[in-house]
């Protein structure tokens, strides 16, 4: 899912940028306000956890590449803001240290992986929860069509920013349904992964997983 140099026209590195600037811009009076020392280790220990399994990357023909990311997960974790910042560390850090995604294409790696992956999993987990109650067969749930949706939509929409780039050599019709459909094969097993760790984490420390504090009326 990491888009390399060369793969966005001008007009799509400067749009996503402008989109994922926009973003964090908006989150940063949250961040200030709610950041202490005691997020730090979580934090800390979640993009380690994320920035291990996004190494391991598949290439894929018509597309960029396949791999787990772990946005969801962090999103239900951390909540949208900090799952964001988690994954824009991340994916900052594999950019600028690993050249693992061009500096080019930064804007829309972090709009895909730590926005639109993070948001959908946090959402729905979310929304899961709220009509199930929780229980660990709700966070399963949860966990698992967060995870899949979460990555599965980021898949295509990265299919759509390189589809409709000029300068890649394929168009939206083979990227879309090849990003899409082979994130959302990989999901299934990214969201079983991200049941289970949260089933595992609501035994052991519950009170850190953000999005499991919904109110009740």
């Amino acid at each position: 899912m990491h888009i390399p140099d060369g793969f966005l026209d001008p007009l799509w590195s400067i749009a996503t940028y402008g989109v994922t600037i926009a973003y964090f811009a908006s989150i940063l009076k949250i961040l200030k306000k709610t950041f202490s020392p005691e997020k730090v280790s979580l934090l800390t220990v979640l993009a380690a956890g994320i920035f291990a399994a996004q190494m391991l990357n598949w290439p894929l023909p018509g597309g960029t590449s396949l791999h787990f990311v772990g946005g969801a997960l962090a999103g239900i974790m951390l909540g949208p803001v900090y799952g964001s910042l988690v994954l824009a560390l991340v994916v900052t850090v594999q950019c600028l240290i690993f050249h693992d995604g061009g500096i080019t294409a930064l804007g829309a790696n972090l709009l895909n992986m730590a926005i639109v992956d993070v948001i959908i999993g946090y959402v729905v987990y979310r929304a899961i929860v709220k009509a199930m109650g929780l229980s660990n067969k709700s966070r399963f749930i949860g966990g698992l069509l967060g995870g899949w949706l979460g990555i599965t939509l980021a898949g295509i929409t990265c299919g759509i920013e390189i589809g409709f780039s000029p300068q890649f050599p394929y168009g939206a019709t083979i990227t879309v349904p090849v990003m899409g459909s082979w994130h959302a094969l990989l999901g299934v097993i990214e969201g079983v992964i991200t049941g289970l760790i949260i089933v595992y984490v609501a035994s052991k420390n519950p009170e850190i997983i953000l999005a499991d504090k919904v109110k009740k009326h």
